[in-house]
């Protein structure tokens, strides 16, 4: 079985996240934008698993996505809808609905 990851960027992002799936996938958090460092600590470990993006849909969020296509070019990008801007204030019911294909949901969304 091939390991998923999700990559947010913060804690209030994983934490949404976490409530709404019901399967346990490794949540990690750039917590903004990628440094080197930062890029081979994170990247390097998960290159070779099932990784998904959802970041925020405002200018760091893009920027930071356009970053993580050129270092994982075969992740799949999820979007939260832009009216609602950031992955922690997206509604249950619609974060489930972006992620529901990919992972497991709770029943409740």
């Amino acid at each position: 079985m091939e390991e998923k990851v999700l990559i947010v960027e913060g804690t209030s992002d994983r934490k949404r996240v976490k409530k709404v799936l019901d399967e346990n996938v490794d949540v990690i958090c750039t917590y903004g934008t990628l440094s080197e460092e930062k890029l081979e600590t994170l990247i390097i470990p998960i290159e070779d698993l099932d990784v998904y993006i959802l970041v925020d849909a405002d200018e760091a969020g893009e920027s930071l996505r356009k970053q993580l296509k050129r270092e994982l070019p075969n992740a799949t990008h999820l979007y939260t809808h832009k009216g609602y801007g950031q992955v922690e204030t997206t509604p249950f019911d619609y974060l489930a609905e972006v992620l529901r294909g990919y992972f497991k949901v709770k029943e409740m969304y």
